[in-house]
Formats: structure tokens, C-alpha cells, sequence
């Protein structure tokens, strides 16, 4: 079982709490995510130490220094965060562990750090104990809510609970509570909408659902790769055709609750939305379900008019009021909060591929780490 920091013995957390997020977005809302979070270890922790990443930088020692640096630097995420929590994060833009320890032990009650992108370390991605070790030594107890990244086996995500008593955030204990709900306990009908670039991620999902969903609505990079599979060309259109899941492919294209397009807009000899008989079809799949669940947008919503079917359906879903409803994924996120839909849907996941990895079934890095080592 996880130990959640909600739910943990207040005595246990008056010391010095090493917190793991996720800043890899474009903007601030997974940040704005955990500030519950944060607010609870303000109240209860004596400082917080802050541990994230950004991006895919190449480590110290392979990278070019200079604009590098900057490109990937958490320095301006220590501002937004400042602003966020209306207090001074001090940000450390080194690894000198000796150093930090000392600065934070020095430093007063209250005090929030920021360290620099965890990924600039080749030990990171590498789950190195010693690393892990490393982190440990500046804190007392340690917290993951950084969900996004937990299908990582990374050192700040899965070795580091082997040196803390350890607990799962507000956030991550929000995210394990309905995916959850969704995968075990969901109003019928169930319907999950699949879109975006890529397939291969979405497969897992698919088959874990087979007998629990009552339809399937793909667009985009799945739908395209099923079309292909039922002998549809689609020209120069986005598939994920990776021939390890050409099995998996064919078998879920025999799925009569998968529904795929069956009109299309083109551009360029690709498929770049759906159609509007499709659209209308997907629109009274929505309006009938109980639960919904979506990953990806279902057209190429950078350009418009492509965009349209994808707005279509966030409307449509924002109109069923009595739906529970589920979208993960930064594009998808990104996408409702830019037409003034995200507050609509009942839980946003701060997740893509861990959320996608979590609804196959299969054991996230990170939440496994928890389960192993409890809080005390």
C-alpha cells in the first residue's frame, strides 16, 4: 500500500521534506497542480526541497555549457513558483550536495529551494543509488507528486525511497483515486476517445478496456493506424505502424466497439480531422456516456480549420452534465485550456505517458518504489 501525506502521522513531517514535481510543461498548471501540496509541507514540514526536471539535456559532461544551460535551467520555474506560493523559492544552480546541505540547514524555518534540472545529471535516468543517496542526505523525509514522470524508474522517482520514509502527494494520491475509479468502478457507458500522434501508447489501454469499455473513439495517430490495418489508404496521413504491435493492431481492428472515421478532412494527402458525419457520430457517443475518458486531440489542433473536431467534442462533453469525466496528456490539457474548457471535465491528469501506462494495467516505477517503502 501507498503511504499517503494526508493521511500520515503530522509527528513524522517536522522535519525537512524533499519534494519531487514535475515543471516539464509548457506553462504553469502542473505547477499550479501541487500547490496543495506545497501548502500542506509549509504548514507541516520545517523547509522543503524542491526536486524536478525539464526537457531531455544531455548530462553534464556531454553537453556544451553556455546557452545549453540555459535552455533547460529550472531557474525561471523558481520564479513562477515565488509568485505561485507568494514567498521566495531560493533556487541552487549547482550540485554540490556538501554545499546545499549546508546552505538549507542554515537557512530559516520556511524556506523553500528549487534545485537545478535533475536531468543535467547522468545518474538521473540511470536510477543511481548514489544520486538517489545524494538527495536523501538533504532531507529528512520524502514525497512524490509528480505523477507525469512516475513510469520512470529514475533516481529522485524510484531509488531515493530507499533511503526516506516516503509518501505520495495530494496530487499523486488524486490521480491514483479516479484513474482508478475509472478502471474499476465506471457509470456505463464507458467511453474512451484516443487521439494525438501516437498509437503504440494507446494499444495497452485499449486491450485493458476490451471488456470494460462500451466504445472506443479514435482520431488521429490511432485511428489512422486501425484505418491502415482494415485496408483504408490513407496516403500520407500520421501512423504509428511499429511492426512489434502489428498483431496487436490487427486484433483490436476486429473490435466491434472501436470506432473509427468514416469521413475525413483532408490537407495535403492527409488526414488532418474528422469528417463531420464522423463528428456527429462521436458527439452522440458523448452525449449518451456516463464516464469519459480522453488522451489526445482527434485533428491536427495547431492549425486551423483542423482543430475543429477536437472543439466539437470538448463541447460536447462540457454539455453532458452527468458525466464523469477524464482528460490527460499535455496536448490535450494544453488544448482545453486554451478554448476555456479544462474546468469543465471533472479531474484533469497531470499525466500523458504515465497516464496512459497507469490505464494498461501496468506497474508505474515510482508508485511500485512507494508501495515498497511506507511512510513511518
Amino acid at each position: 500500500m501507498v503511504s499517503y501525506l494526508s493521511k500520515v502521522n503530522l509527528k513524522n513531517l517536522g522535519g525537512i521534506a524533499l519534494l519531487r514535481l514535475d515543471f516539464n510543461t509548457k506553462d504553469d498548471w502542473r505547477m499550479r497542480a501541487v500547490l496543495p501540496t506545497l501548502h500542506f509541507l509549509l504548514k507541516n514540514s520545517s523547509k522543503i526541497v524542491i526536486a524536478s526536471h525539464y526537457g531531455r539535456p544531455k548530462p553534464i559532461g556531454t553537453r556544451d555549457k553556455g546557452q545549453g544551460t540555459r535552455k533547460f535551467s529550472l531557474k525561471r520555474d523558481a520564479q513562477e513558483l515565488s509568485l505561485l506560493l507568494r514567498r521566495k523559492v531560493v533556487f541552487i544552480e549547482h550540485f554540490d550536495f556538501g554545499k546545499i546541505k549546508m546552505a538549507i540547514e542554515k537557512a530559516p524555518t520556511g524556506s523553500v529551494f528549487l534545485l537545478e534540472n535533475l536531468r543535467f545529471l547522468p545518474g538521473e535516468e540511470k536510477n543511481d543509488p548514489k544520486l538517489a543517496k545524494a538527495l536523501a542526505s538533504l532531507a529528512d523525509f520524502y514525497v512524490n507528486d509528480a505523477f507525469a514522470v512516475s513510469h520512470r524508474a529514475d533516481a529522485s522517482i524510484s531509488a531515493i525511497t530507499k533511503f526516506l520514509p516516503s509518501y505520495a502527494g495530494m496530487e499523486l494520491e488524486n490521480e491514483i483515486k479516479f484513474l482508478s475509479h475509472v478502471m474499476t468502478k465506471p457509470r456505463h457507458p464507458l467511453v474512451i476517445i484516443l487521439g494525438g500522434a501516437k498509437a503504440s501508447d494507446k494499444l495497452g489501454v485499449i486491450a485493458y478496456f476490451k471488456k470494460r469499455a462500451d466504445a472506443f473513439l479514435l482520431g488521429g495517430g490511432p485511428a489512422n493506424t486501425i484505418l491502415e490495418a482494415r485496408g483504408v489508404d490513407i496516403k500520407k496521413s500520421i501512423e504509428d505502424s511499429d511492426p512489434k504491435d502489428a498483431a496487436s493492431v490487427k486484433k483490436i481492428a476486429a473490435y466491434s466497439t472501436v470506432v473509427i472515421p468514416h469521413d475525413f478532412v483532408w490537407g495535403n494527402s492527409m488526414i488532418l480531422d474528422l469528417g463531420p458525419k464522423t463528428v456527429r457520430t462521436f458527439e452522440r457517443k458523448v452525449a449518451a456516456a456516463k464516464t469519459i475518458l480522453w488522451s489526445g486531440p482527434i485533428g491536427m489542433i495547431d492549425r486551423k480549420p483542423y482543430d475543429r473536431g477536437s472543439i466539437k467534442l470538448a463541447r460536447a462533453i462540457a454539455k453532458n452534465k452527468k458525466v464523469f469525466s477524464v482528460a490527460g496528456g499535455g496536448e490535450t490539457v494544453m488544448f482545453l485550456k486554451k478554448i476555456h474548457l479544462d474546468k469543465k471535465f471533472s479531474f484533469i491528469s497531470t499525466g500523458g505517458g504515465a497516464m496512459m501506462d497507469f490505464l494498461a494495467g501496468e506497474k508505474l516505477p515510482g508508485l511500485t518504489a512507494l508501495e515498497q517503502r511506507r511512510g513511518t
